[in-house]
């Protein structure tokens, strides 16, 4: 646990460096199988990654880090860490390519929650804040958590219309959570963290700059089985999220505007571009039926019947080559991530490992990567 614990500390300290975002961080991890190992590999290890002008920023910048002094303001400011292969990181979001190795967020994460997203126009009219709040409230009574980015309008209205539905919305943030923006939303934002959570890739002290918004778009269609476009015009970011969303393999929905308002010009495009016509959480449930939230929970159990073999010695021989790794997993399903915090062979062992059993029919590999025994 503690390993862990260090771990998403370490990973949260490196965003501190400037220019070092996600992806970075993934590419540190990927190199060295951890970020606590890529803060303490000496500067040779760098050798393949020098070509990366960004590796010298953070060559220089790695001795100044504090990683306790950044744990304590965390705690100060009531900000938790989480990162794939927990059970409360959005597990949807861990099955994307360019999930974030680390979340800050303040409030509370369910296990399992699957989310649904409600995006439009900042400035929307009556007629589309009320529309948000009305779907946003049925999402929320069915058992989902509304997905939105806290900004003016739609997402506005989306939270609300989940808070007062008894439900739970989840806000993503294009900065640290020490920055609420609008700061008009300061007392929305709290309400959020009673039931829901505020989140975010960015340390605190990271200002909401534009060029940030695109990027947390993904995140919150990422984290969603599916996206509802409420209003937008020909050029919003909420059109952004939909693609997004279609690159990630979610449902994209739009709701029906006035054919004279501008901001039924980017909802009407995706209608004709294949998007669902939405006017209820009928319309909604109706493409979602077969995979209710419930019905997630069962899904590994099911993959895994009938899979009883013969073991063989070379079998044998195997597991106890590689019993670091089996020591690790179970049948309960374990993200590749959490499996690299928890297992101290170093990231090639354990890919190797994870190879060599997945061969000899002792581990499964499932999607988003994820491991279980196959027993």
């Amino acid at each position: 646990m503690m390993k862990i614990i260090q771990e998403k500390v370490f990973r949260a300290s490196i965003l501190t460096i400037p220019g070092i975002g996600s992806q970075r961080l993934r590419q540190l991890i990927a190199y060295f199988g951890g970020a606590a190992e890529a803060l303490e590999a000496p500067a040779g290890a760098f050798s393949e990654l020098a070509h990366l002008v960004w590796v010298k920023e953070f060559l220089q910048h790695r001795v100044e880090l504090n990683p306790e002094r950044l744990q304590e303001r965390l705690q100060r400011e009531g900000i938790s860490l989480v990162m794939p292969g927990e059970f409360v990181y959005p597990y949807l979001l861990a099955e994307c390519a360019d999930a974030p190795p680390v979340l800050f967020y303040k409030g509370v994460l369910q296990e399992q929650k699957e989310g649904i997203a409600v995006v439009g126009a900042r400035k929307a009219s009556p007629y589309g804040k009320a529309a948000a709040s009305f779907l946003a409230g049925g999402i929320a009574r069915e058992g989902y958590a509304v997905v939105s980015g806290l900004a003016r309008g739609i997402d506005t209205a989306a939270h609300q219309g989940a808070l007062e539905a008894g439900g739970i919305t989840w806000a993503f943030m294009a900065g640290g959570l020490d920055t609420i923006y609008p700061y008009e939303n300061k007392e929305l934002a709290n309400s959020i963290i009673e039931k829901g959570a505020l989140l975010s890739e960015y340390p605190p002290g990271i200002p909401p700059e534009p060029g940030q918004f695109p990027a947390r778009n993904r995140l919150i269609s990422g984290s969603s089985r599916g996206v509802i476009v409420v209003e937008a015009a020909e050029k919003s970011g909420a059109l952004i999220t939909a693609d997004y969303a279609l690159e990630q393999g979610r449902e994209v929905y739009a709701v029906p505007g006035p054919i004279f308002s501008e901001l039924s010009r980017g909802t009407h495009q995706l209608l004709r571009m294949g998007a669902k016509v939405t006017e209820d959480m009928r319309d909604v449930l109706s493409e979602l039926a077969p995979f209710t939230p419930e019905s997630r929970l069962a899904e590994v159990p099911a993959c895994l019947e009938g899979m009883t073999r013969v073991r063989s010695k070379g079998m044998m021989q195997t597991e106890s080559k590689w019993a670091e790794i089996l020591g690790c997993l179970s049948d309960v399903p374990l993200h590749i991530d959490r499996l690299a915090a928890l297992c101290p062979l170093p990231a090639q062992g354990i890919a190797l490992g994870l190879l060599e059993l997945q061969l000899a029919g002792e581990v499964l590999q499932l999607p988003g990567q994820h491991y279980v025994l196959q027993r």
